[in-house]
């Protein structure tokens, strides 16, 4: 019976991984959630009754991993939020994010960059480190970082500009990180795959006004999204462990045309 776990499992791309990983017969899904309760069912966002929640964890906050593990252990996990042992992983999907926006005229704002770093850069490797001690990740498992298109220094171009410090440079952190997990997980067997997931029609982006480019940056729901990372989780192999990719393809990359060219494949191998 495979068993996933969605790190930042509430909303946007999470939520929806987490949907389409309880619809399949014989999956056990365990999502978190920085509050204390499990997420309540809202008019944007409903969730499959088989998800395990797992409650307190905020991966902006020291101890997340070591916290994390703690809660796994906890058999039955009191009052249903865990259901049943967890053997091993086979599938785990880091998605939690912040995004905040900065431009040159008024400013980096340091708070905000402090917690996109925490969020996309810092707290993967201690997630990951403190599930690998713990015996969570067995051979075969297969990681999967969400980092973003933004995160590619090639794909930064006059076209779009400059500003977004954290947000960028965070993701560029984030690609690195994967990297050397990659490298650190390869000979116990375990995949780690950075991807982007696509741009996305999320509160996310509409909180940092970015939902004024969703028509003609090619932005798609978190649903449709989410069914192209499990298609692409499914398909991986050591191979690919360590790079870098958007399984949807160039689509929605507005800089792919100027910095990598014209009839480019799907899915796209991305530069750093």
């Amino acid at each position: 019976m495979p068993n996933v776990l969605i790190v930042g499992s509430t909303r946007g791309l999470g939520a929806s991984l987490a949907n389409i990983y309880a619809s399949k017969p014989e999956t056990t899904v365990y999502g978190t959630t920085r509050s204390p309760h499990p997420p309540k069912a809202t008019e944007i966002q409903d969730f499959d009754e088989k998800i395990a929640w797992i409650p307190h964890i905020d991966v902006s906050q020291e101890g997340c991993g070591k916290r994390l593990v703690n809660s796994l252990g906890m058999l039955g996990g009191g009052g249903g939020v865990l259901k049943g042992v967890i053997r091993s992983f086979d599938v785990v999907i880091i998605t939690a994010g912040y995004f905040a926006t900065e431009d040159f005229v008024n400013g980096p704002d340091w708070e905000a960059e402090v917690n996109m770093y925490k969020t996309s850069a810092i707290s993967p490797p201690f997630i990951v480190h403190s599930l690998f001690r713990a015996k969570y990740l067995a051979k075969g498992a297969k990681i999967l970082i969400v980092s973003s298109e933004s995160g590619s220094i090639t794909l930064r171009h006059e076209k779009e500009g400059g500003g977004n410090y954290g947000h960028h440079a965070s993701k560029a952190a984030t690609n690195m990180v994967g990297k050397l997990l990659s490298l650190d997980l390869k000979e116990k067997g375990v995949i780690v795959s950075i991807v982007h997931p696509g741009f996305m029609r999320t509160g996310m982006t509409e909180g940092v006004g970015f939902d004024k480019y969703w028509d003609d940056g090619g932005a798609v729901y978190p649903d449709e999204a989410a069914k192209s990372l499990v298609e692409w989780v499914g398909d991986l192999t050591m191979e690919k462990t360590g790079q870098y990719w958007a399984p949807r393809g160039p689509r929605d990359i507005g800089t792919a045309d100027v910095t990598m060219g014209s009839d480019l494949p799907t899915p796209l191998q991305l530069p750093w």
